[in-house]
């Protein structure tokens, strides 16, 4: 299954980008398991953007340095309907964050009682159904305004938030949809790289040097390209963020991942292989940003998806060191799934 057709016979373009993520982690994995302090250290390894032990512990988050991707969500055009899904399919409970004669609806997402993601009203039925990435900034006016200079622009305009934050969506200058969040009492995801909450965002591009140039001067992000088993994947670097631990091969600074549209999809089995592309149907797909969740089984994910109404949009595979799939909400939301084969 390459794609699935809407009712108004828009075609979604679902993504995996995320297994190519994953190689590349595998092979960093790998050298730690080869590396003298060997698999004790090694086990400690398997994340991004946050610092990580056994315990646990460090998984949970309450800041994050400005120029972070720091939080997700999804804006639908029946919140309620996409929070029972969401809340069976991750066991998540849903808090309400929903303001007095408001505009939308707003919900919280929550596992084991810290905020994972959010489920919101689309602001308008022009806006497709999907999840979006929000990165951590001191202002959203000057963020915006540094997207426009580099060719950019605003999606929706900068609006206050519950708990004195404020949130803009921009769009880089290819399209792609991102989020910019200036905190205030919400203060982003509060756990991550965890079963059952979010692991990893990833831009999808099919012009890696322009939108190195475009989030360089937005975010003074920076790159390093990776080897992901014959195609690249570039690692965002942010300039003096610390994440991981000291004996990790990968920066220390690396804040999310960019891979390559190539313009080819799956097989028409819906069979990723190790190193799946993006999938597509008669068109290439546009330049957006993917998100991903860790759970404990890919395939049960893959069924529960499907009971509660949703799509299976590419059936569970086997990449290295996971097991993922791909499936779209009942309202056409499409995400990644991953089952980490070792323990995270």
């Amino acid at each position: 299954m390459n794609a699935f057709v809407l009712e108004d016979g828009f075609v979604y373009h679902a993504y995996a980008a995320f297994a190519r993520v994953t190689d590349a982690l595998w092979r960093m994995w790998q050298w730690l398991v080869r590396a003298p302090k060997g698999r004790k250290e090694a086990s400690r390894c398997l994340r991004l953007h946050d610092e990580y032990d056994r315990g646990g512990e460090m998984k949970k988050r309450d800041w994050y340095q400005p120029g972070v991707a720091c939080w997700v969500d999804t804006l639908q055009s029946d919140p309620d309907s996409a929070v029972g899904f969401y809340t069976e399919l991750f066991g998540w409970d849903a808090d309400s964050r929903t303001a007095s004669d408001p505009a939308g609806k707003y919900f919280v997402c929550k596992l084991r009682g810290r905020d994972v993601a959010a489920i919101g009203s689309k602001p308008s039925e022009d806006v497709p159904p999907e999840w979006n990435t929000y990165v951590w900034v001191d202002s959203v006016d000057d963020a915006a305004a540094k997207a426009i200079e580099a060719g950019g622009n605003v999606v929706l305009e900068p609006i206050d938030t519950l708990g004195g934050g404020r949130a803009a969506m921009l769009a880089d200058y290819a399209g792609a949809v991102f989020g910019v969040l200036e905190p205030g009492a919400h203060r982003g995801a509060g756990l991550v790289n965890d079963l059952g909450v979010w692991a990893m965002s990833v831009l999808n591009t099919s012009d890696v040097e322009g939108s190195k140039r475009f989030y360089g001067a937005v975010f003074g992000w920076g790159t390093e390209t990776f080897d992901a088993g014959g195609s690249e994947l570039t690692m965002w670097r942010l300039p003096g963020y610390v994440g991981g631990v000291s004996e990790q091969p990968v920066p220390h600074d690396v804040v999310a991942a960019m891979a390559s549209i190539t313009g080819e999809g799956f097989p028409d089995d819906g069979q990723a292989g190790p190193q799946p592309l993006l999938v597509r149907a008669k068109e290439d797909a546009a330049p957006h940003w993917s998100v991903n969740f860790w759970v404990p089984d890919a395939n049960a994910v893959a069924a529960k998806a499907a009971e509660l109404g949703g799509r299976l949009v590419v059936c569970p595979y086997d990449a290295l060191g996971f097991r993922a799939t791909v499936v779209a909400d009942p309202q056409g939301a499409a995400l990644t799934v991953g089952q980490p084969i070792t323990e995270p």
